[in-house]
């Protein structure tokens, strides 16, 4: 099969003597190998005093080892390195890196059992979704190998000269997407694996040729060393220079807004809070070399009920919302925080029926103490509000970030009158808002800010005649389904998981597939180069056999 064939069907010599470039060790690291301490390229950070500890969510209990923050001179290590990996990685063909990348997601696949182990302990998820997610993070891995190998991702575009040209002569234009440089990434609390270390920017800025120093997350410190080991090994076995991956421990706040602020780093990835999103967007966008910030930050996901819909399967969307709000204990970027439908109509058996099954909803560990103090704070502030009924409260478990589902009903003139109503509540519960005609339904669809997901429940009568509605979401969320549930988010070409802000900081991009590769690359065009000395993509003879715009045609 051609490489173009295969693309359609799956899409599933610098100098290296002055950089490390070391041989592969034969084992992998395992939990009891586990050092505490920042990964700076090929060695570990110095000793000091210790001041991160994983703690299980379900016991409130202090896991070994502790980690030490990395310093000033660690963090400018990783940074130095990263720069001079880039003159040999970012070099790199597209066939070298996706061999990086499928041997990344092997080595994360031959720790699996320590993985489940670290992970499970570090974020009180079960050990089913830990697997699910390794399964995960390493399809991702290999999704953007074969994205990387098969080359057409970077736009090549050619416009020939024109001698004869009047009144004057068209030079040769050739252009296509280069790598931008180090590029920084943030761990996510609620993705121990597929949003963190190997997760997806790490993949898509490999992909593209960037090194990758990563920020580790405080609440899995030990699963991310684990990930991280598993990449260093990588590295060496695909003999990448020193500086191609580093992990870094420390506060946010300090090691974090650094790490954005570095002069090297040329953009970052992070999923997080809207708060420490914004802190650090406005770090990057102050720079005196301003770089992109890719943040994903904060969503509420609404989901619209029609009529039509609600009268043939109540039932199927009452098990469906409540299955979707309390998968993983509702702690999804993409949980349906806002649910909408018509008061005007006879609602009371499907608020009776989706009351009863979150009441009967069985508690369960949040990740960490500050996100289940959140929780336990927003679920008060909303049953306190006067404007907020409660219709159902699940069972919470006793002990530490337990919690429990929650649902509410509130009005359409209520949560346009009040905007913090339409804040994220981060954790297994819905907000009912209930309206009497189709003017006030498209007035809380106009309100809305950003959102990564959208969701519409109807008939086919429904959807011709809710157009309009359509057409608001379609401005409002980076995703927008049909009859579904927003939870889930499928990793593949087409996927956009991304937003308006706040749903993230630059609603043209996605962190989830391959269109993510884009983040960290820019544009270069080439104007009357000798062929020789053209990247192999823009050569006249194509070489790679990738997909080029040749003359405005798709050759």
């Amino acid at each position: 099969m051609s490489k173009r064939g295969k693309f359609a069907f799956s899409w599933f010599s610098m100098k290296t003597e002055r950089f490390k470039l070391l041989p592969a060790f034969s084992r992998i690291m395992c939990m009891s190998d586990l050092t505490g301490k920042s990964i700076i390229g090929f060695e570990t950070g110095a000793a000091g005093d210790i001041s991160i500890f994983g703690v299980n969510p379900a016991t409130g209990e202090s896991l070994e080892p502790g980690y030490v923050a990395a310093s000033e001179a660690e963090l400018n290590r990783a940074v130095d390195l990263a720069v001079d990996a880039f003159e040999v990685f970012g070099s790199k063909s597209g066939a070298v890196r996706a061999e990086f990348l499928r041997c990344v997601a092997s080595k994360i696949e031959s720790i699996g059992d320590d993985l489940a182990e670290c992970a499970t302990k570090e974020t009180g998820l079960p050990e089913g979704r830990i697997r699910m997610e390794t399964g995960r993070t390493c399809g991702q891995l290999r999704l953007f190998a074969s994205v990387a190998e098969e080359g057409s991702w970077v736009n090549a575009r050619i416009d020939h000269a024109d001698p004869s040209r009047e009144p004057v002569p068209k030079p040769d234009v050739r252009s296509m997407e280069r790598p931008l440089g180090p590029v920084a990434v943030f761990c996510a609390s609620n993705f121990p694996l597929a949003f963190s270390v190997a997760g997806g920017d790490t993949a898509s800025a490999f992909a593209a040729g960037c090194p990758v120093i990563v920020k580790a997350h405080q609440s899995h410190p030990g699963t991310a060393e684990l990930v991280g080991q598993a990449v260093v090994e990588a590295v060496r076995e695909c003999c990448l220079p020193e500086g191609t991956f580093s992990l870094l421990y420390g506060p946010g706040s300090e090691v974090g807004s650094a790490l954005v602020q570095h002069s090297a780093i040329k953009a970052a990835g992070f999923t997080g809070s809207r708060a420490g999103g914004q802190a650090l967007m406005k770090l990057a966008a102050e720079r005196p070399e301003p770089i992109p910030f890719y943040a994903e930050m904060s969503s509420i996901n609404p989901v619209f009920i029609l009529p039509g819909a609600l009268a043939e399967r109540a039932e199927s969307i009452a098990k469906g919302l409540h299955g979707s709000m309390t998968l993983g204990m509702g702690q999804f970027c993409t949980n349906p925080g806002l649910t909408i439908l018509d008061g005007s109509l006879n609602i009371e058996p499907f608020l009776a029926r989706l009351a009863e099954l979150v009441g009967g909803s069985s508690g369960g560990t949040m990740l960490n103490s500050g996100i289940g103090a959140a929780y336990d704070s927003g679920v008060s502030l909303l049953g306190g509000n006067d404007a907020v009924e409660t219709l159902a409260l699940g069972q919470a478990g006793d002990g530490v970030c337990q919690a429990g589902a929650a649902l509410f009903r509130t009005s359409a003139d209520a949560f346009l009158g009040q905007k913090k109503l339409a804040a994220e509540l981060f954790g297994p519960s819905t907000l009912l808002v209930t309206h009497d005609s189709k003017d006030k339904m498209l007035a809380l669809a106009k309100s809305f800010e950003g959102q990564l997901t959208a969701t519409i429940h109807g008939t086919e009568a429904d959807l011709e005649a809710n157009r309009e509605l359509l057409s608001i979401l379609e401005t409002k969320a980076g995703r927008v389904l049909i009859n579904g549930f927003p939870t889930g988010v499928e990793v593949c070409h087409a996927m956009v998981h991304g937003g308006p802000f706040p749903a993230t900081s630059d609603g043209r991009s996605t962190s989830v597939g391959t269109r993510a590769i884009h983040r960290f690359t820019r544009g270069v065009c080439y104007q009357d180069f000798p062929d020789p000395l053209l990247p192999a993509e823009l050569q006249e003879a194509n070489p790679q056999g990738i997909r080029r715009l040749v003359d405005g045609n798709f050759a």
